[in-house]
């Protein structure tokens, strides 16, 4: 535990102790706020029975992002290699005059 953090987060109205590296604290702290923001977002514009369902229903929005993010960086590395490519390729032809 050497120059570990004991912090507590809470998310849904739970208190979860945790032991995190310094750099760790911000980013828990800040999704544990986003979390909980999403939840009463969800509570108050749907139906909701039960904290467990808006809970999956967030992790499902914060998967879908990550996901979405992957998909879009995906395409964008597509799309730089084509005009490294491309470049290369004038490059060739310039070279070889």
């Amino acid at each position: 535990m050497d120059g570990k953090l004991r912090i507590k987060i809470s998310i849904a109205d739970r208190v979860y102790p945790l032991t995190v590296e310094p750099s760790q604290e911000e980013g828990l702290r800040s999704a544990s706020k986003k979390i909980d923001a999403m939840i009463k977002q969800f509570e108050e514009n749907y139906a909701v029975r039960d904290k467990q369902d808006v809970l999956a229903m967030c992790a499902l929005q914060f998967a879908s992002q990550v996901e979405q993010k992957q998909i879009d960086n995906a395409i964008d590395g597509e799309e730089t290699i084509e005009r490294i490519k491309r470049l290369n390729s004038l490059l060739d032809q310039y070279l070889e005059k």
